[in-house]
């Protein structure tokens, strides 16, 4: 049985059932990321999102959100306001934004606890020569990419997932911002010379801390081709489409092998709130083909034919670069279908057929794939044909792995022709060549 994995992209530990590796290369000119501009978000999102102190004395004010946790793209201008009630003995007012990453294995203990510093400001001090004022104006850009140890990665989405197994895994991405009103570490009603900080955090500082949800934007920067037209040995092969060959192995001597022809859209980028189409034609003998047909496409469910076409995701974490005692361990992952093909009969020959149709994701999902740290989310297209008689049956079994990346929009001619809310970007695309082991 062959077994292809995805492109290298991605440090991810083999795999003989899942797609489980990309690769690093250049950007192709498939993928773009979307960039909200301030206006628009002014436009979409007229409210603001307020955190105050339990006693009053600080607020922090975000404009532009509207809900219970503030929300940003890639890019994305965070827009506040920090309002001090009492600026005697102020010091200085300063904004931080903040990421965290964390990978923790439940069994033994061994955990990846990463924070980055993605943007902060000094807004006052006592160093300027203006007294504090009460009411102190914020801008902060969020930064399109991180660093961990250094590595650097594209500044992934607000994520979480658990991995049940042994060990476990428990992993998560989050962001903060803080606005920190620093005060002396000096307490003069009580003690004029004491120190009055705690781990080296003064007492009398105000920290207002909110999480805010990541989301970045992304969508082709090409459309899905036209469908294959059909002649009368298959179909018509055309640059906007790739096709990914393979074998079906006969088992018994007067069978031939069955080729088959998969036909995906080259980009191999897709919205996932769309259908991914595709054409496939099996080719072979005569007897083959009908041989072949009680294991080939149906109009019954998926889960009752041995032919699948789908859309897997691995999820994969990895601790192993920590020290961890009597860990035996250290990296886990999991696979999770994101949608089915259907399949329609679209022609047929003396040695061929072929089928044309449709792959969903269902139900619809927010986070794209990303790499960060040990984190990664990867998807695939996976054509499998398993025969139920096994190694009875007439003809072996099939697997075929194709990386894929989705992407929250979809592509649009607007935006294609004057470009007014997308923005080129170096992210990780999808490798044109494919890994095969047994």
């Amino acid at each position: 049985m062959s077994t292809a994995s995805l492109s290298s992209y991605y440090l991810a530990p083999n795999l003989s059932r899942t797609p489980v590796t990309y690769s690093t290369e250049q950007p192709q000119e498939y993928d773009q990321r979307i960039s909200l501009s301030e206006s628009q978000l002014r436009l979409r999102h007229p409210e603001t999102f307020v955190k105050q102190s339990r006693h009053g004395e600080a607020r922090l004010t975000l404009n532009a959100q509207n809900g219970p946790i503030p929300t940003y793209g890639s890019g994305a201008i965070i827009d506040g306001t920090v309002d001090v009630a009492k600026t005697e003995n102020v010091t200085s007012i300063e904004i931080k934004v903040e990421g965290r990453l964390q990978i923790k294995e439940i069994a033994e203990g061994g955990t990846v606890d990463k924070k980055v510093d993605l943007a902060s400001s000094v807004l006052w001090s006592k160093e300027q020569d203006k007294p504090c004022p009460n009411s102190q104006d914020f801008q902060l850009v969020l930064p399109n990419a991180f660093e961990i140890e250094g590595q650097h990665y594209t500044l992934p989405p607000t994520y979480n997932v658990k991995l049940s197994g042994l060990p476990g895994f428990v992993a998560f991405i989050e962001y903060s911002i803080h606005a920190i009103i620093s005060k002396p570490s000096v307490v003069p009603t009580l003690a004029p010379r004491m120190k009055a900080s705690l781990f080296g955090i003064s007492i009398g500082t105000i920290t207002l801390s909110t999480p805010f949800v990541y989301h970045p934007r992304t969508r082709p920067t090409v459309a899905l081709p036209a469908p294959l037209s059909i002649s009368q040995n298959g179909f018509v092969e055309t640059p906007e489409w790739q096709v990914y060959d393979s074998v079906i192995p006969a088992r018994r001597s007067s069978l031939q092998d069955i080729t088959t022809h998969l036909y995906i859209p080259t980009s191999r980028i897709f919205c996932a709130s769309q259908g991914i189409p595709f054409h496939i034609t099996f080719e072979s003998s005569a007897l083959s083909l009908a041989t072949f047909l009680p294991f080939g496409p149906s109009g019954q469910s998926s889960l009752k034919t041995s032919t699948r076409l789908q859309i897997m995701r691995q999820v994969a974490v990895d601790v192993r670069h920590q020290l961890i005692l009597g860990a035996t361990k250290t990296d886990m992952w999991r696979v999770d279908c994101l949608g089915e093909a259907k399949f329609k009969h679209a022609g047929d020959g003396h040695t061929w057929v072929s089928f044309s149709g449709e792959i969903t994701v269902d139900p619809p999902i927010k986070v794209m794939g990303f790499k960060a740290g040990g984190i990664a989310v990867k998807d695939c297209i996976l054509f499998t044909m398993n025969p139920p008689e096994g190694q009875k049956a007439p003809f072996g079994e099939l697997r075929q792995v194709i990386p894929i990346r989705l992407t929250t929009d979809a592509w649009s001619s607007e935006s294609a022709e004057n470009g007014t809310d997308l923005r080129s970007e170096s992210v990780l695309s999808v490798s044109s060549s494919l890994n095969h082991s047994s």
